[in-house]
């Protein structure tokens, strides 16, 4: 259908979060950004309101957990914004940017092992709004998954962040039992009896930590939590599995640190229409792995950002 929106007013609002519905001739929809996938019943309401007001009555859910407000005509984006705004809500979620943040459930599923609501949520402030006015070579996406079961596949986003619970053995305490329950609970193999002791071979283990507290004699009980981290990882025209940073981080001000030097990295270093894991395999893996274990990237913050 033939639009009766300027072309230059089409690309004006896309960058603010509306895009053209190509089935009319004067209707966009709106993505409302929810920061971590998750809205207050009372934002809920409003969104939904707004629909009626200034759509067609119709909401849309995309796959990264924005909210679509569906068929808007192009007189109605500024109120609509502005009612919204009323309720802490905005559109977004477009442009060569940091997009938002997709996240699982975190530790309200069974399997969780950190809070990914929460850490998102900083992300989403710290670095989907707090670099909002930064052009990057290419879009930028994030995801937050709460453990090795990936349902919110971190490895196909530019940074993946997949939670992690580091088993400790204590080895004293391993009786080596005929049928041991660490071997039989581990759901991918990695623990095995070794001539009559535990072992588990680091390089197959997924700290899932499905195996602590299994062992009857409180052979696995302690373990650390942490966060692997991926990058590279794209899905779309091109795919591509993320890299995993060699290094468990146990902190989420590591896991923020690292997610701010990889933005700066490809601000810095990244070209114009390239994803990041172009950049990455441009630059060689083991160099931008060491560039976001190191800090002195982030001297250079203010002249990567105004640069």
């Amino acid at each position: 259908m033939i639009c009766t929106v300027p072309e230059s007013d089409v690309k004006r609002v896309k960058g603010m979060g509306f895009l053209r519905d190509k089935t009319t001739p004067d209707c966009f929809n709106c993505r409302v950004i929810t920061r971590n996938g998750k809205i207050t019943t009372e934002e809920c309401i409003a969104i939904a309101k707004a629909a009626k007001l200034y759509g067609n009555g119709e909401v849309a859910m995309t796959i990264r957990q924005a909210i679509e407000i569906q068929k808007i005509p192009y007189g109605n984006i500024d109120p609509l914004i502005a009612y919204l705004a009323e309720y802490g809500l905005e559109p977004g979620g477009t442009g060569p940017k940091v997009r938002p943040i997709v996240s699982c459930k975190g530790t309200t599923c069974n399997f969780g092992l950190v809070d990914t609501f929460d850490l998102s949520k900083k992300i989403h402030y710290s670095f989907y709004k707090g670099y909002r006015s930064v052009k990057l070579p290419h879009k930028f996406k994030i995801a937050v998954g709460g453990c090795p079961n990936n349902c919110v596949k971190p490895d196909t986003n530019d940074l993946g962040i997949v939670g992690q619970r580091v088993v400790k053995i204590d080895i004293e305490k391993c009786k080596g039992c005929k049928l041991c329950q660490i071997e039989k609970v581990c759901p991918i193999k990695a623990a095995k009896l070794v001539e009559g002791k535990l072992v588990i071979d680091r390089q197959e283990c997924n700290n899932c930590g499905r195996c602590v507290d299994k062992c009857p004699f409180h052979a696995l009980d302690e373990y650390t939590d942490g966060y692997t981290v991926y990058i590279g990882g794209m899905w779309g025209k091109k795919t591509a599995k993320g890299q995993r940073l060699g290094k468990i981080f146990e902190s989420e001000e590591e896991v923020l640190s690292v997610v701010e030097k990889s933005i700066l990295l490809y601000k810095e270093k990244g070209i114009q229409g390239e994803r990041f894991n172009d950049t990455i395999r441009r630059l060689g893996f083991e160099n931008v792995e060491s560039q976001l274990i190191s800090n002195d990237i982030l001297a250079r913050k203010d002249k990567i950002i105004n640069g």
